[in-house]
């Protein structure tokens, strides 16, 4: 689909990689842009709609859906990240908390907004997902296993919405320099260069955007002999020629 004359609605605009996306929809002619975020006086971005919205909650959704009714292109951004392994203390606690964000929540969306695509010609959704979708490790686990699961509904809307028409993109990235990432000792990628990369595979007509080199080398691996989600995380750094922090 192209940008230039849209009218898109990004989750958790208002920082990050979703302000970026925000800011480069405006530059490459979206005709509105809904910036949706808890707190809507957070979202400083001029030219957006500040838009409140909770992922987490039904009503928000529901909401969101009657007042964005315009929409043609719907990025599933807003997520949340817990730092641990499965094994340690508040895992469970932690996994049922980005689940309910990571995965629940795009699900909602993709649910209330599928009927708004459809009635303005199919449009768009593109899913922000992970290079963790496809490894573990004790640093992100249950991370991982909620981008795993968008993953997999990434798939499954792609085949739900194909007859309406509706594009389905799937974003996989390592390390991106935003606030999520702050305490993360690794190489990271530019909100914008992700955002650049996502934006030309979906004018493209693409469904699947491998956004930085990490991601590109853990796809590969992943029909090796030894699969890269047999390996850690020091072992894909050694790989790819970078020191194992």
């Amino acid at each position: 689909m192209k940008i230039e004359g849209s009218t898109a609605l990004v989750t958790g605009a208002n920082r990050g990689l979703g302000l970026a996306f925000a800011r480069a929809l405006l530059e490459k002619g979206a005709a509105q842009v809904y910036a949706a975020a808890r707190n809507p006086d957070a979202v400083t971005l001029k030219g957006v709609v500040p838009l409140k919205l909770d992922v987490t909650n039904e009503e928000d959704v529901a909401a969101a859906a009657r007042v964005a009714g315009d929409v043609n292109l719907l990025i599933n951004n807003a997520g949340i990240a817990r730092p641990g392994a499965f094994l340690a203390d508040g895992a469970v606690q932690d996994a049922r908390e980005q689940f309910e964000t990571n995965f629940i929540g795009p699900l909602r969306m993709a649910r209330a907004f599928a009927p708004v695509l459809a009635k303005n010609g199919g449009g768009a959704i593109v899913n922000v997902l992970s290079v963790s979708s496809w490894m573990s490790g004790p640093m992100l686990a249950t991370y991982g296993a909620s981008k795993s699961a968008a993953w997999a509904l990434t798939n499954g809307l792609r085949i739900e919405l194909a007859e309406q028409g509706t594009q389905i993109v799937g974003l996989h990235a390592g390390f991106i320099d935003t606030d999520l990432t702050r305490d993360i000792d690794a190489p990271k990628s530019s909100p914008e260069e992700i955002v650049r990369a996502t934006l030309e595979a979906l004018e493209r007509g693409e469904g699947q955007v491998l956004a930085d080199e990490i991601s590109r080398h853990v796809h590969r691996g992943l029909s090796a002999d030894r699969p890269v989600y047999f390996q850690s995380a020091a072992e894909l750094r050694s790989h790819m020629g970078r020191p194992a922090a």
